[in-house]
């Protein structure tokens, strides 16, 4: 298998979804599964590979389909290897098929120390036709025209790891609650494969197949297309903050919660101070902040918490899509892909997720700022950004009232100093981010820094 391994390692590492851009892969093959029936022209096999690469190896999912002749995409082969022609799974008919013919009842393929098993709900779906999506992606998704007409995305997990995914099982859940603001999850598939340390098996889930969102538009580019004209955001703004709360009310119903303990709050506290010193350590602005800014996790911390619950985990307004008919539609349940698992499937504060789409909004002035000529998005910003938080104050949740402006709640003070903490801690953690990565991109995050401080004065 050296001639497979070194063949995925140099076509990996030119993938969007390759998650250390700056290492180079070194590969290990865990194992592989084969789907059946194979056929004499495409074999669908599904590799694991361990990535020594990182410091912390990662292990990823490689469906790739052999074919005896070069007539896949070509914009999807990795090349040649055993006399056949190996194309990226994704991006051929052949192996998504296969994954839709698992969900719908397949028996559970096995293969060399791997195997992956369908999980459906509802009607068994087929394929007519797909095509690959792309885009800077974690992962990779394939819109699939089904047998009826039906669209439907399935989506390919790229890193892989021990334990539920919780893509799956909050879209899952949010399904079996018929919560109407996300698409519905038709199916999944589960597989194991040795884990990187090969102690013992691991398992997780390696791809989903959910409803496809037609006519709908990035939240993203939407709020960019309209803070660009100068056109009011205001009433979308305010219909996603009442979409926030009801998302977090719902998954506080379905899923389960709990009280926060004095670990929960330590390790919040620890969490934000050290990625506090660590961009101490790399932008002197923040150093000369940083009295101020202990202060206000310190503060926080003092504060009574709502109930922690299962949250979004990685909210911005690239994570929300303008239905026609469905409205704001929340989507990618994952996290942040590059934290442990565990931690991303724990039970947190939904204020982290306000505090994202905040980000989000002043992250759609900072990048018109930087446009030639200029746009001046701040104004717009600070209006979409006040709307917001008028929609989930007045949402379905538990957690709305909690970021209301009436007078006499005992809650106010408790909640703006958790909101102002946790924003604080995402522009923080941002400094860090571009200082590494986009150096011209470092103001905007440091005008909230100072806007955030001067705010408490």
């Amino acid at each position: 298998m050296t001639e497979l391994t070194e063949l995925v390692g140099s076509w990996m590492r030119r993938q969007r979804w390759y998650s250390t851009k700056n290492v180079e892969p070194r590969l290990r093959l865990l194992g592989s599964f084969e789907a059946e029936p194979a056929s004499d022209q495409a074999r669908v096999i599904t590799h694991f590979f361990a990535d020594d690469g990182p410091r912390l190896p990662r292990v990823y999912q490689v469906p790739v389909v052999a074919r005896v002749h070069r007539d896949g995409d070509p914009t999807a082969l990795i090349g040649e290897a055993g006399g056949r022609s190996l194309y990226d799974g994704p991006a051929d008919e052949a192996y998504v098929s296969s994954l839709l013919e698992l969900i719908a009842g397949g028996a559970p393929t096995r293969g060399g120390d791997a195997s992956a098993r369908g999980h459906r709900i509802g009607d068994p779906v087929r394929l007519r036709s797909s095509r690959r999506l792309t885009g800077e992606q974690s992962n990779s998704a394939v819109v699939a025209e089904l047998d009826g007409g039906d669209l439907a995305l399935v989506k390919v997990f790229r890193v892989v790891h021990d334990g539920a995914n919780p893509d799956v099982s909050t879209l899952a859940a949010l399904t079996a609650g018929a919560f109407r603001h996300t698409p519905s999850l038709l199916g999944w598939v589960s597989g194991s494969w040795p884990d990187s340390a090969g102690d013992a098996p691991a398992s997780g889930d390696l791809a989903l197949v959910q409803t496809f969102l037609t006519g709908a538009e990035d939240g993203w580019e939407l709020a960019v297309r309209a803070a660009e004209t100068g056109d009011d955001f205001g009433a979308l703004a305010f219909d996603l903050g009442v979409g926030t709360a009801e998302l977090h009310a719902q998954l506080g119903r379905l899923l389960p919660t709990r009280e926060a303990d004095r670990d929960d709050v330590a390790r919040a506290l620890d969490g934000m101070l050290q990625r506090l010193t660590i961009a101490s350590a790399e932008v002197p602005e923040i150093a000369g902040s940083r009295a101020d800014i202990v202060a206000v996790y310190t503060h926080a911390a003092e504060a009574s918490r709502p109930r922690l619950q299962r949250i979004h985990g990685d909210l911005h307004l690239g994570q929300v899509l303008l239905s026609p008919g469905r409205g704001w539609q929340f989507i990618d349940f994952e996290g942040e892909p590059l934290r442990p698992l565990a931690e991303r499937s724990r039970p947190d504060l939904p204020v982290r997720d306000v505090a994202g789409m905040l980000r989000s909004f002043d992250y759609v002035a900072g990048s018109l700022a930087r446009r030639e000529p200029p746009v001046d998005a701040v104004a717009w910003a600070a209006r979409a950004r006040q709307s917001f938080l008028q929609g989930y104050a007045s949402g379905d949740s538990v957690h709305g009232d909690e970021l209301g402006d009436g007078a006499g709640r005992a809650s106010a003070d408790d909640a703006a100093a958790l909101l102002d903490a946790f924003e604080l801690d995402k522009a923080v953690y941002e400094v860090t981010y571009e200082s590494r990565h986009r150096p011209a991109w470092v103001p905007i995050p440091l005008a909230a820094v100072h806007r955030l401080l001067a705010a408490r004065v």
